[in-house]
């Protein structure tokens, strides 16, 4: 009898050793730099989140090429880690091969869709978020035009300026819009110098509010617009801290909730493959408001875009989708 209760502790040890080992999370994030004080660190932010609520530890890595991405994610599945989380469209192509590979492991894409069994693939309506802040940008502007720096010329990047574009106009139907893309690889999200330069052609034409999508690229785009003291919008991050004051808003996309949310359900058992999709009546995608930029949003631009926020919802306010159709309003 007590050889059999030991058996059964044993056994007990055993299993429940064997259900920590499913739980090590790791997390590989886009070229841009887990710093990067955007899109990166939104996802790094969830993985803390995680760990400060559960104790349990993460791992993480920063490719800094497409060769790089691809290696960490087979090297984490085949290390046993799971779930694993891809940050980038870029690792689609990865995530197809090494989650076809690895059966038994969870993954996570974000910005992008695999469609296999044992993928969650977490996408945005970035162009509603981007009409939020195109609407208080519309609204902001003294001269009538605005700007939009994006990092690599990409369809996703595209479809953050045309929501940027609608959003604008709706406030200003006669506004300009000026767009730059920063370049057409990866190198192009981490160009702070090549956004800085960007920023100013657009404010020496006269723009003086200016929206960066480009990952740390952007970080050079606020600090040009800070200096020359207009006003910028920062991108998935709340970045309004980066220079109180010269920040009118944040376009934040909530990257963090992916990532807290596909390390939870693994551990809670509760983890769904397939396409989710976040916007605006999610929370996925909003504008930032704190105490760094409430003295520039006035009371009639936070009634436009809350009124904008509700019609979205409702569906009375269409924002273009790039990615469905290629023909952003003009």
């Amino acid at each position: 009898m007590k050889k059999s209760l030991l058996t059964l502790f044993a056994l007990a040890a055993m299993s429940a050793s064997a259900l920590a080992a499913d739980i090590k999370p790791a997390l590989v994030y886009g070229t841009g730099g887990k710093f990067d004080k955007s899109f990166n660190e939104a996802a790094a932010t969830g993985a803390e989140k995680f760990k400060a609520e559960t104790g349990t530890e993460y791992r993480d890595f920063e490719p800094t090429s497409d060769t790089q991405g691809e290696q960490a994610i087979r090297n984490f599945a085949s290390r046993g880690f799971n779930p694993v989380v891809a940050v980038s469209f870029a690792w689609t192509s990865a995530m197809e091969k090494v989650a076809a590979e690895f059966p038994d492991t969870k993954f996570v894409i974000i910005d992008s869709v695999v469609e296999l069994p044992n993928v969650r693939s977490v996408v945005y309506k970035e162009e509603e978020g981007s009409y939020l802040v195109g609407l208080l940008a519309g609204m902001a502007s003294k001269t009538g035009k605005v700007g939009f720096i994006g990092g690599m010329d990409i369809p996703l990047i595209r479809k953050f300026a045309c929501g940027y574009a609608q959003g604008a106009k709706a406030a200003n139907d006669k506004i300009e819009v000026f767009q730059n893309m920063t370049g057409t690889t990866g190198a192009a999200w981490n160009d702070p110098v090549r956004g800085g330069e960007l920023t100013k052609n657009q404010l020496d034409q006269g723009a003086d509010v200016v929206y960066a999508a480009a990952g740390a690229t952007g970080l050079g785009v606020l600090q040009t617009v800070a200096d020359n003291k207009k006003y910028s919008i920062g991108v998935d991050s709340n970045q309004n801290h980066l220079h109180p004051g010269s920040v009118l808003t944040s376009m934040v996309k909530r990257v963090d909730l992916a990532v807290y949310n596909a390390f939870k359900d693994t551990k809670d058992d509760k983890f769904t493959a397939g396409v989710t999709s976040l916007g605006v009546k999610e929370d996925g995608v909003a504008y930032a408001l704190d105490d760094n930029n409430k003295a520039l949003i006035t009371p009639e631009m936070t009634a436009a875009v809350e009124k904008a926020k509700a019609d979205i919802i409702a569906g009375t306010v269409k924002v273009h989708d790039y990615m469905s159709d290629k023909s952003c309003p003009k």
